[in-house]
């Protein structure tokens, strides 16, 4: 398989540790003025902690995050495929080169923008989880074809129109450069992909007769055909992945190098190592089964704390939450009600609202500060862009100045809002000290 021998390290180190030396200022959200003007790297030398940052802040936990890293890599080994993950999740090269280093395949990315931010990089192997139709991007990706035969990038397709488009961008491409392209299939009320495997079919035949593209697998998506563990829900999910064999099973015989079988977000991978992973099998050219769970690596507290089959009561080696958001509270105008300081910019609340788990020590107030406790029955109703409505029945104890841990769901939008986000030793230590920052790309 292209790319997984070889002495080409899988990402550039020198590029990821450079990022350290970047200089800190007023961009960077929660880091204090006495940091702006430093480098990343010298402010970590003076040790900071957590409370010594501005609120709001959006956290990391090493030790969740070393968790996390291990447990899915131990649990696809033990499946038999290989894992991309979805690195759009975060945007973070810092965490895909662990996530290489842990023994991932390859990264998966949803536009060409985010391939180009990746190959800055040097990431070996790109899988774009979407159709590649932009001509710039197309020429940039057979520019980078032709210039690193090390590199190894695959995109989908889902309409024969498309691979018509594709084909003509790709006209003036350096002679010899093809672009490996997936079928996607998709299915009723689904994302993008073709709606039948007859339709996918047609799409596969005109990949074969493009001078620029060659056939090199099958992709699709099973998220939108379940929002929960129900048995209906399972079902709807296993029915569709068992149409992507079947399209792979047609397509036996047809891939000229290699084949590509790829599903599995983070809420199912289950399934999709359940039905896909005996395609493999397939002694006629080399046959890969890739998953792309991407939101494993950060977890949450929210939505996928409750799909994911890697949680607590479904397998004894459970993914843990890796973030927090850490509010402060600034009015108590209600003895039932506090606004805190944090809002729709600083949080993600598209899967959930931020969940309140504890009143911290972070940042003490005037006079005696409770020790670090749950507040019973309080939950958030609402954010607006820069408050969070903090609800307490029946009242807490939740002083102006002090500062509110809270769950979060959804990595995918929490960190998006974040150029630098502080890595901490532990969140459940009475003062977390800031190990690392990572820097992402949005």
């Amino acid at each position: 398989m292209i790319g997984d021998t070889g002495t080409v390290p899988a990402i550039r180190a020198d590029a990821v540790a450079a990022l350290h030396d970047r200089v800190i200022g007023p961009e960077h959200k929660a880091l204090p003025p006495a940091a702006w003007g430093r480098t990343v790297r010298e402010y970590l030398a003076t040790g900071p902690y957590l409370d010594e940052l501005q609120t709001p802040v959006l956290t990391i936990d090493r030790a969740a995050l070393d968790n996390n890293l291990a447990v899915m890599a131990d649990w696809v080994s033990a499946a038999g495929v290989r894992l991309a993950p979805h690195g759009k999740t975060t945007m973070s090269p810092q965490l895909w080169a662990e996530q290489l280093a842990a023994g991932a395949w390859g990264i998966t990315l949803a536009t060409g923008w985010q391939a180009q931010v990746a190959r800055r990089f040097g990431v070996r192997r790109i899988l774009i989880a979407n159709t590649l139709v932009d001509p710039a991007g197309l020429r940039w990706a057979a520019a980078e074809l032709a210039d690193d035969p090390e590199f190894d990038l695959l995109c989908w397709a889902d309409d024969v129109v498309t691979v018509e488009a594709m084909d003509r961008h790709l006209a003036g491409a350096p002679a010899g450069v093809r672009v490996s392209v997936l079928v996607e299939l998709g299915g009723p009320r689904g994302r993008t992909g073709a709606r039948s495997v007859a339709a996918a079919l047609e799409v596969a035949g005109a990949i074969e007769r493009s001078d620029h593209l060659e056939l090199a697998g099958v992709g699709g998506y099973e998220g939108p055909f379940a929002r929960d563990r129900s048995p209906a829900g399972l079902a709807a999910v296993r029915g569709y992945l068992d149409e992507l064999a079947r399209l792979h099973g047609e397509l036996r015989g047809r891939y000229p190098r290699r084949a590509i079988v790829t599903a599995g977000g983070s809420a199912f991978p289950d399934l999709a190592a359940e039905r896909l992973a005996a395609t493999a099998a397939d002694a006629e050219v080399p046959t890969t089964v890739v998953l792309r769970s991407g939101a494993y690596l950060i977890h949450d507290d929210g939505f996928y704390a409750g799909l994911s089959p890697l949680i607590a009561g479904r397998t004894d080696r459970p993914l843990r939450s890796a973030m927090h958001g850490w509010a402060r509270t600034v009015s108590r105008p209600e003895p039932e009600l506090a606004l805190l300081d944090a809002g729709k910019r600083d949080f993600p609340y598209d899967e959930g609202m931020p969940v309140p788990q504890l009143v911290s020590r972070f940042g003490e107030v005037p006079g005696e500060m409770p020790v670090p406790h749950h507040i019973p029955n309080a939950h958030v109703s609402k954010l607006n862009d820069q408050h969070t409505f903090l609800r307490l029945p029946g009242g807490g104890d939740v002083p102006i100045g002090s500062v509110v841990r809270l769950g979060l769901s959804h990595p995918c939008t929490a960190f998006d809002k974040w150029r630098l986000i502080p890595v901490i030793d532990d969140a459940g230590a009475e003062r977390p000290r800031v190990v690392d920052f990572l820097h992402t790309f949005f």
